[in-house]
C-alpha cells in the first residue's frame, strides 16, 4: 500500500521550476515587505539581498559554462516574539512563488528518540509543494524556535542531549546540501520502506528564534555588561536595545550552537523590538492590517467600523505592556470586539450603519462606542 502511494507521488512530477524566472531585485523584494511588515528595515534589506543572491546562485550554478561554483549561504534571524520574523519569511516566499515550510524545532529529537526526526522539515516542504520534488528543492525552510536546540551547558548528567546538540549534528548535512531520503507521508523511517529523495543543495534554510540571553553574552564580549543591581538608566536601556547588531559567530557558539552548525549560517540579522508607535502603525498600515480585517467582517453585516485615534493609541499601549509584540494587538482586539460583533447583526437590522470605537471601550471604563444610523 505504501509503495502505491509513493508511485502516485513520483510518477508525474511537474517540470523543474526555472530558477531565473521568479528572481526579483532586492529593492523589489523590500518594497513588497514594506507593504506587509512595519519597520525592521535592517532585517528586510539583509533578507532581500540574501534571497536574491540565493536564487541568482542557483541560476549561475545551473549554467554549463560557469566555472566558479557559488556556495549556499543560509540565514539566522534573531529577535523577540511577535516582531515579524515569521511574517517576513512567509511574505518573501509568497512574493517569489516558492514553497515554504516552518518547522518547530522544539519537536525535533535525535533519530530513534521520542519526537520528530530532522527529516520532517523536508516532509513538510514536500507537502507545501504538493509533493512535487523539483519544486520542493527550490523552496525555503524556516527552522523556527531554533534557539531551543542550543547545546546544554556542561553538567553532571551523562545522558545524551537528544533535543539539542544531537539535533544540530543531524541537521548539518541537510542544511549544507545533501540527497536526503524521507518517508513519503512523514513518520519514522523503517527498513524496506520506500523513500522519496530530496536534494537540499538549493533549499534556503532560515534559523529563527528569540535567543533569550544572547544580549548578555554580546554585552560581556564588547565590554558593556548589563549585569548590575538596581535600575537601569534610560541611556543604558537605549544602548541595550541595539546590541543585537553586534552579534558574532562567537556569541552564537557561546549561546549553544556548535561551531560546525553555526558556520553553515553565515548571514546573521535581527528584528528590533516594537515600540508603541510601531504597534499603532501595525494596526492600520499593512495590507492585511488587523483593523482592516475587522472592518471586512462587519462590512458583511452592512456596518462600517471606525476607531478613534485615542482608541488606537490605547490598544498599542496595552499591547506594549503585554510584552508579546504584535500578537498582543489581536488579543486586545478580540476582547474589545466580542460584544460589538455579538450585537452587530441585531444592530444592523435596527438600522445601524456605523460603529465608532472610542478610548473608553479599550480601557474598559464603561460603554464608550457610538452607534450611528443612516439619516
Amino acid at each position: 500500500m505504501a509503495k502505491k502511494s509513493t508511485n502516485s507521488v513520483t510518477s508525474s512530477p511537474a517540470p523543474k521550476q526555472d530558477s531565473g524566472s521568479k528572481i526579483m531585485r532586492p529593492d523589489q523584494i523590500k518594497e513588497i515587505l514594506d507593504r506587509h511588515v512595519i519597520g525592521q528595515d535592517e532585517a528586510k534589506k539583509t533578507l532581500a539581498v540574501a534571497v536574491y543572491n540565493h536564487y541568482k546562485r542557483i541560476r549561475h550554478n545551473d549554467e554549463a559554462a560557469s566555472k566558479v561554483k557559488i556556495d549556499k549561504s543560509n540565514i539566522i534571524l534573531l529577535g523577540g516574539t511577535g516582531c515579524g520574523k515569521t511574517l517576513l519569511v512567509k511574505t518573501i516566499a509568497e512574493a517569489l512563488d516558492v514553497p515554504c515550510y516552518i518547522q518547530d524545532c522544539t519537536k525535533l529529537t535525535a533519530s530513534g528518540y521520542v519526537g520528530s526526526d530532522v527529516e520532517d522539515c523536508l516532509v513538510g516542504l514536500l507537502r507545501a509543494s504538493n509533493y512535487c520534488i523539483s519544486k520542493a528543492e527550490m523552496g525555503i525552510v524556516m527552522l523556527d524556535e531554533g534557539d531551543k536546540i542550543a547545546k546544554r551547558e556542561a553538567g553532571p548528567s551523562i545522558t545524551r542531549d537528544v533535543s539539542g546538540e544531537c539535533v544540530q549534528q543531524s541537521l548539518l548535512k541537510i542544511v549544507e546540501g545533501d540527497l536526503v531520503g524521507v518517508p513519503p507521508m512523514g513518520g519514522r523511517k523503517h527498513p524496506e520502506q520506500p523513500l522519496l529523495y530530496v536534494n537540499t543543495k538549493n533549499i534556503l534554510f532560515i534559523l529563527s528564534g528569540a535567543f533569550v540571553g544572547i544580549e548578555d553574552i554580546i554585552a560581556k564580549r564588547i565590554g558593556k555588561s548589563g549585569a548590575r543591581i538596581g535600575f537601569c538608566t534610560t541611556e543604558e536601556k537605549g544602548n541595550s536595545e541595539g546590541i543585537l547588531e553586534e552579534v558574532s559567530a562567537q556569541d552564537l557558539r557561546d549561546f549553544g550552537l556548535i561551531p560546525e552548525f553555526a558556520g553553515r549560517f553565515p548571514i546573521v540579522t535581527h528584528v528590533d523590538p516594537l515600540d508603541e508607535k510601531a504597534l499603532e502603525r501595525i494596526l492600520i498600515e499593512p495590507q492585511n492590517s488587523l483593523i482592516s480585517q475587522y472592518c471586512e467582517l462587519l462590512r458583511e453585516d452592512g456596518i462600517a467600523l471606525a476607531f478613534s485615534s485615542k482608541a488606537l493609541r490605547a490598544i498599542a499601549r496595552e499591547a506594549l505592556s503585554m510584552g508579546t509584540g504584535a500578537r498582543g494587538l489581536r488579543t486586545i482586539l478580540e476582547k474589545v470586539m466580542r460584544d460589538i460583533m455579538f450585537d452587530a447583526p441585531r444592530k444592523a437590522k435596527e438600522g445601524c450603519t456605523e460603529i465608532l470605537i472610542l478610548e473608553d471601550d479599550i480601557l474598559r471604563k464603561g460603554f464608550g462606542r457610538e452607534y450611528r444610523k443612516a439619516e
